[in-house]
């Protein structure tokens, strides 16, 4: 199919309407012609692996796999080495094994990690990863087939979502490759509010930009979450597009990442998938500027260093990738887990199963690194920082199910393994470090056997080796902070690299900030990430709330709620370490500091700041995607109209509202939406619309929404 004629453009239509509905003349179409594609579940037993062909397959790469491995091997075998000889002065204790055993295994952790560091720090300074001949310096490719932009959505800001697309759309625009690609903003908003407001913004977002090219359409059903929101779009129109470029709701692209993405699918017809390096923006709280610090300093050079050897088998973090809409269709339909919540049920980290998936039917997963203009946004605190970790956690564990899974490609199981270990790794390092409290004490309480029962020449010297203990500490410290210096000096030496960080003095002097702050905070997220791995564990589904992307500060009584409990931890472990011994007090420092200042490092970290000190190079010099986007939001944002004003007098939104409500699902006997039957019934007693707002529950006003003929006696009332 031709893009740039769009001669086969498909006509806009709306969803049938219930029998007997006409549809209002003040209507605009809201969707396309559909064009239908089959996407069947996949089964875990599935088939066996295939592979893509070696066209986009890196040189060397089982030689890249292999020295990632062996240097992690290689890191661990000597640190668990000096490890065995700083505890086995005379013979391990249960408590001594247990450490080394937890040792050994983050380590590794830490090990793999740095491995892949120092490749990114040896891959940056060799110059830009150009793989399927994405070269971000070439001139923009041409297309030839069909695209689309998708922006799922759920409860986001409508002004601010709405002011990313509009950006997005005119950044595409500007390269006049704009004919190439439909734009669909899938809503799974469940909030009354918030569903009226987004078709308000759609329908103002088609009248300044009249393109005939921008739809929106509303699931009554969020089956399955964001997965099952791409594909219902996948089975409804896929058959049209030849790639899906997906956004979250907080994501922001231009029109030469776009259109690079898709070209690389149209010229490497083996890729299923090309996943870009999101950068996070918009930060203005303290917590959220140093995640957009560290992000943008530390992150490209990590992404070189895993997209060296991931080669075909890259993942998919959900979000900024392009995907190859029949690969997706033909691999991607998720299987729903057997058992129960939260192990069972539908997957939630669904991105990496679908990559897995994908590569598993033959087809290339594939990263580029080194394409700028992909970018997002982060929570602006540790409280909401953590709320979404907690679902991640649980996202991630499951994947615990689909590991055995057939016919899938060992990087692939790494991957799943990659995502388990970032979770598992804070407990272990929460009892690795109460073991090693224990044995401090059993050392200082528990008077030592220097002859025990039995013949020996010689006593029995209870003791660790603490000068190599004091080097096995600072060789494991130095190897978690060296790949932060190792991504400093990458930037250092490329002069216009570190002039936009603001110079090589601001550069050195925010990474310093940023190591100290990471450090204090690294204590309270090892504690909510452990709670959370329990949590999950005991069987606690975490549910899908919505993200706070703006205000992430709390007040005092729930600030001391959640925070105090750590500070008084943190208090009470400093004073018993010191009562110990001090060598004990110091060895615990990096904790209990952290801990001890939980409560007023959630209060400063959420509050705006840090301005002077760590700058990224977007917020010295705003990319122009991004400039628009936050002038649009704040513009959009002071037009937002009330619902009820909004029922009242915009009629143009209640007949498009109208218009795109699809007639209610069969029911099977028996099945009865008992929100929708209360609704109805509670509308008949009142007398106008705004008593009807006030004492509607938010499901009964969703029930109303999504119905024609509640709808119809809402607006009745509107009308008195």
């Amino acid at each position: 199919m031709d893009a740039v004629s769009g001669a086969d453009m498909p006509r806009r239509n709306a969803p049938p309407l219930s029998p007997g509905t006409e549809m209002p003349p003040s209507a605009p179409p809201f969707l396309p012609r559909e064009s239908r594609l089959d996407m069947p579940g996949q089964a875990l037993k599935g088939d066996a692996r295939k592979d893509p062909p070696e066209a986009s397959r890196p040189r060397y790469l089982l030689l890249r796999r292999a020295f990632i491995l062996l240097a992690t091997l290689a890191m661990t075998a000597i640190a668990a080495d000096q490890m065995y000889l700083v505890l086995s002065v005379s013979s391990l204790t249960l408590l001594e094994g247990a450490i080394l055993v937890l040792f050994v295994a983050m380590f590794a952790w830490i090990a793999f990690s740095f491995a892949n560091a120092f490749t990114g720090f040896v891959l940056t300074l060799s110059g830009p990863d150009t793989s399927l001949g994405i070269d971000p310096r070439a001139p923009l490719p041409e297309l030839h087939h069909r695209h689309a932009l998708l922006v799922p959505t759920y409860n986001e800001n409508p002004a601010r979502l709405f002011a990313r697309l509009q950006a997005t759309w005119e950044s595409i625009a500007d390269t006049r490759q704009g004919n190439g690609f439909d734009v669909f903003v899938l809503s799974d908003t469940t909030d009354p509010a918030i569903w009226i407001n987004e078709e308000e913004q759609y329908l103002a977002l088609i009248a300044r930009i009249p393109s005939g090219r921008i739809f929106y359409r509303h699931r009554r059903d969020n089956v399955a979450r964001k997965a099952g929101n791409i594909g219902d779009w996948v089975t409804r129109f896929g058959g049209a597009y030849e790639s899906m470029v997906i956004l979250d709701a907080d994501s922001l692209m231009t029109g030469d990442a776009v259109v690079r993405l898709a070209s690389a699918l149209e010229r490497h017809p083996e890729v299923a998938l090309v996943q870009t390096l999101p950068v996070i923006v918009n930060g203005t709280s303290v917590f959220a500027r140093l995640q957009q610090f560290a992000g943008r300093l530390y992150g490209p050079m990590l992404a070189r260093g895993i997209a060296w050897w991931f080669g075909t088998e890259s993942n998919y973090w959900g979000h900024n990738a392009a995907i190859r809409v029949k690969a997706f269709a033909a691999h991607a339909g998720l299987p729903e887990l057997t058992g129960r919540k939260p192990f069972g049920g539908h997957i939630l980290s669904h991105d990496f199963v679908e990559a897995a998936l994908m590569r598993r039917g033959g087809w290339a997963v594939v990263m580029a690194p080194s394409l700028p203009g992909s970018y997002e946004e982060t929570p602006p605190s540790i409280t909401e920082f953590a709320a979404r970790d907690r679902r991640w956690c649980q996202g991630n564990l499951q994947h615990l199910k689909v590991l055995p899974a057939r016919g899938l490609h060992p990087v692939s199981r790494l991957h799943f393994l990659i995502g388990i270990g970032a979770y598992i790794t804070a407990p272990m390092w929460l009892v690795f470090l109460i073991i090693g409290i224990l044995i401090s004490l059993q050392a200082h309480f528990i008077r030592p056997e220097y002859f025990p029962k039995g013949f020996t020449l010689f006593p029995v010297w209870p003791a660790e080796d603490p000068i190599r203990a004091a080097y096995v500490f600072g060789a494991t410290m130095g190897m978690l902070i060296l790949p932060k210096l190792l991504a400093m000096i990458a930037t250092l030496v490329r002069g216009g690299e570190r002039r936009s960080f603001g110079g090589g003095i601001r550069l050195i002097a925010g990474v310093i900030v940023e190591i100290v702050l990471s450090a204090l905070i690294a204590p309270s997220m090892m504690v909510f990430q452990s709670s959370a791995v329990f949590s999950v564990l005991a069987g606690r589904d975490s549910g899908w709330q919505v993200q706070r992307r703006d205000d992430g500060s709390l007040p005092f009584a729930e600030l001391m709620h959640r925070y105090g409990p750590l500070t008084l931890v943190g208090l009470i472990l400093a004073a018993a370490a010191y009562a110990v011994s001090f060598s004990l007090f110091l060895w615990m420092t990096p904790v209990t500091i952290g801990l001890s200042l939980a409560m007023p490092l959630a209060a400063l970290t959420a509050r705006k700041g840090l301005g002077p000190v760590m700058v990224a190079p977007e917020e010295r010099t705003p990319p122009a995607v991004l400039v628009r986007a936050n002038t649009l939001a704040t513009e959009l944002g002071a037009t937002e109209t009330p619902i009820a004003e909004m029922l009242r007098r915009r009629t143009e939104v209640t007949d498009a509202h109208l218009s795109q409500l699809a007639p209610p699902p069969p029911h099977r006997p028996g099945d009865i939406d008992r929100d929708l039957v209360i609704a109805k019934a509670r509308l008949a007693e009142f007398d106008s619309l705004d008593q009807a707002m006030a004492l509607l529950s938010a499901r009964e006003k969703r029930s109303i929404l999504s119905d024609p003929d509640a709808f119809r006696s809402l607006m009745a009332l509107a009308r008195k």
